[in-house]
């Protein structure tokens, strides 16, 4: 059985540092989940109240099912939070939510990096679904002509568009959660000791974007160096 050394030592400890960071997320939000707020505030009036203090309105909050399944859908302007977040009264349910409130702003506001990667999302999940048939069909085939060499390197081109897609959200996830954090503290929504709470889960969420860039870097590098070897081959 053939193992390759570039995924083992490139890819596989990227992959486990984004199971790491994942596991994290889950952990952090089923320690604070049932240390229920004071005040006795929802994600979802956290959410809402954090749109008013904006001079946002118009943006549906809605429950959703699943787990951590929290998102915003530019599409709909809507704020889609899950089970344990919509009503939950806890830190970790405020933070979830107000970062979900920071996409919305986000829109509202035209910031940059947001709509940059919602212009990219077409060619990317074209790039994606092109990407490994091309490097295998080239590489497969790379001993009958170079043609097909170019057609792997097309497609390791065609994946690069996926880690740029990773390297664009890493700004917009960040700055949703400052603005979140921003808004929790001049906005009093919660105590020191609960919005420590409230950082301690969007810090967790915020690695799962840079192990998610850094296990799509890897992955790149992996199929350069095996188009490169294969490349090397032929010459």
């Amino acid at each position: 059985m053939y193992l390759d050394w570039t995924y083992i030592v490139l890819v596989l400890p990227a992959v486990v540092f984004s199971l790491w960071a994942s596991s994290r997320v889950n952990g952090v939000f089923a320690r604070y989940q049932d240390h229920f707020l004071a005040s006795g505030l929802t994600g979802a009036e956290a959410a809402a109240a954090m749109l008013r203090q904006a001079g946002v309105y118009g943006v549906r909050i809605e429950r959703v099912s699943g787990r951590l399944s929290d998102h915003y859908d530019p599409r709909t302007n809507v704020i889609r939070l899950s089970d344990g977040v919509y009503g939950s009264s806890s830190a970790v349910a405020v933070g979830v939510a107000c970062h979900e409130a920071g996409h919305a702003l986000q829109y509202a506001g035209n910031y940059f990096p947001v709509r940059l990667r919602m212009a990219i999302i077409p060619v990317t999940r074209l790039g994606s679904g092109l990407a490994v048939p091309l490097i295998l069909i080239g590489i497969l085939f790379s001993y009958t002509s170079s043609i097909f060499i170019t057609v792997a390197y097309i497609g390791v081109g065609c994946f690069a568009l996926s880690t740029v897609f990773q390297l664009v959200t890493l700004p917009v996830e960040f700055n949703a959660s400052r603005r979140a954090l921003a808004a929790i503290h001049e906005s009093g929504f919660l105590r020191p000791e609960e919005e420590a709470e409230a950082k301690e889960i969007l810090s967790a969420a915020a690695m799962t974007y840079v192990a998610a860039l850094a296990v799509s870097i890897t992955q790149l590098l992996q199929f350069l160096l095996l188009v490169g070897r294969r490349d090397n081959r032929r010459r």
